[in-house]
């Protein structure tokens, strides 16, 4: 199980529910890892076992979703319950205002950014596995979207750019020139910082403080003859936290004590001490409240428009449709479409996801 990847693990789990046949059925955040067609067979099979007389507790941040399984809709905030009301009663909106306590801003900032020069391009990118040929430009300035089932290679692209992965076949080109990125440090130099899928195993030192997660991609900042300069890092991670909005007691917090939308506040925030040009994001809203998605999504607008490239790789599509500038969508390895924002739509995703359209967005069906 364990080389499987996030979303089949997810399913595997979910299999292991649902062969107890219990009674009482508790799923936390059991899409979370899922795509939109994989949510679908989950919630047939949920309606199959309510029609069968289980009851079900479905725990998820995904409004959308928990209005379309749900019967009744329970809210908490900061560990408080709030209330429980029929969900055919309730507004996403009101849900919204029940879970954070406020109205909410704007879900998907408008963006106001002009793109700039290619940052980041590749052509015919493979890693001998997962990726088997990926052409694609991202743009200063610019939030690029990448779509797509599980197992279409997404989150291997974003470890061969970021060297995680060898690349074993292709070219890679930052700022225009041909790099050969060996590792993440190499990656690091050249600019580059990646948000990671399983925040948890990848992307915190779950059992040290906020601060020495924020500084410790730029110990060079606060380090003199081998020695941390405490005050010089206390100044750097508090400046980041108060720019991203950190909720936490105090930086010695653990960030094992951090609700998610923080702890991913935290990773961002440690890519930024080291100003890069490029950020990879995959799955940068994954498992947070709706109030922590909002600021993040504001985040990304922000550094942007302030000509940073962005790569995010999101298997929520109201996401990928409203934050990305352009959006490529891929396949098993390959890439099966170019869409704008203005023109991409949700079927036409779903239809290059699946083999219903080619690269030039052409429909294959005769």
């Amino acid at each position: 199980v364990r080389h499987l990847s996030i979303a089949q693990q997810q399913m595997v789990e979910v299999a292991k529910a649902l062969s107890l046949n219990a009674d009482l059925i508790a799923m936390d955040e059991p899409t979370s890892a899922l795509t939109d067609r994989e949510t679908e067979v989950l919630f047939r099979v949920m309606r199959s076992l309510k029609a069968e007389g289980v009851s079900l507790i479905f725990i998820s941040h995904r409004l959308e979703e928990v209005f379309e399984i749900s019967d009744r809709i329970t809210t908490l905030r900061d560990g408080t319950f709030v209330g429980t009301k029929e969900a055919a009663t309730l507004t996403e909106a009101q849900v919204v205002n029940m879970m954070v306590g406020r109205e909410l801003g704007e879900l998907y900032p408008k963006a106001n950014r002009t793109r700039q020069g290619v940052i980041l391009q590749t052509a015919n990118l493979q890693d001998g596995k997962e990726l088997k040929g990926i052409d694609l430009a991202l743009y200063k300035g610019e939030i690029l979207g990448i779509a797509g089932l599980v197992g279409a290679g997404r989150t291997a692209l974003a470890e061969t750019v970021f060297g995680i992965r060898q690349a074993t076949g292709g070219e890679i080109k930052v700022n225009g020139k041909a790099v050969k990125v060996s590792s993440p440090g190499r990656a690091i130099k050249l600019g580059m910082g990646l948000v990671p899928e399983d925040r948890k195993l990848q992307g915190v030192f779950l059992n040290l403080a906020v601060k020495d997660n924020i500084y410790i991609s730029a110990m060079n900042q606060v380090t003199a003859w081998g020695f941390i300069n405490i005050r010089k890092a206390n100044r750097l991670a508090q400046n980041l936290v108060k720019k991203l909005g950190v909720r936490t007691p105090g930086l010695g917090q653990r960030i094992r004590n951090l609700s998610g939308g923080n702890q991913q506040k935290v990773v961002i925030a440690r890519w930024l001490t080291i100003n890069p040009r490029l950020l990879i994001l995959d799955e940068p809203t994954r498992g947070i409240d709706i109030g922590a998605k909002a600021e993040i999504h504001s985040l990304m607008s922000d550094l942007a428009a302030k000509g940073m490239g962005i790569l995010m790789i999101s298997s929520e599509l109201p996401e990928v449709l409203n934050i990305s500038d352009r959006i490529l969508v891929m396949r098993e390895g390959r890439v099966t479409a170019e869409f704008s924002r203005d023109e991409a739509t949700q079927d036409k995703i779903m239809l290059a996801a699946t083999g219903g359209l080619n690269q030039g967005g052409k429909s294959n069906e005769n």
